[in-house]
């Protein structure tokens, strides 16, 4: 019996390369925080909260998999239980730094609906998941 289907393989190896963005985004918080890069109190605040909601998402989307492979979800509850948290570790940050971009902004633009439809998304991705792994 294999540890993991070829489906949560090859998303594992996707999210680990991806969590390699998140590094490359400390780096930036580094340059934010020790005031080589100039930006507004409320860019900074965006931008610590678009690098967290990044990295937990990501690990979050890692544990899910081997979980999704215990379930009998196929079809559209299968990718969403298995995708959704994926994609919403790509839908929270990007609301967070997409929204906060620009010299010197102060509140978000519209664009910061991409950090709801990502809290949407990761919702619905984890109850599926919990009610999956209920009645499997």
């Amino acid at each position: 019996m294999e540890l993991l289907s070829e489906d949560s393989r090859t998303l594992a190896g996707i999210l680990f390369i991806a969590l390699v963005t998140v590094e490359t985004g400390g780096l930036y918080m580094v340059r934010i925080v020790s005031g080589r890069e100039q930006v507004t109190a409320f860019q900074e605040k965006f931008a610590r909260a678009g690098h967290a909601h990044a990295g937990v998402l990501l690990v979050l989307a890692l544990v899910c998999q081997p979980f999704v492979d215990a379930t009998e979800l196929d079809g559209a509850w299968g990718w969403i239980a298995r995708h959704g948290v994926a994609v919403s570790a790509l839908l929270m940050p990007g609301g967070f730094f997409f929204s906060s971009m620009g010299r010197g902004r102060t509140e978000p633009s519209r664009l910061v609906v991409l950090v709801f439809a990502g809290a949407t998304l990761l919702a619905v991705s984890l109850l599926t998941l919990g009610a999956g792994l209920l009645v499997a």
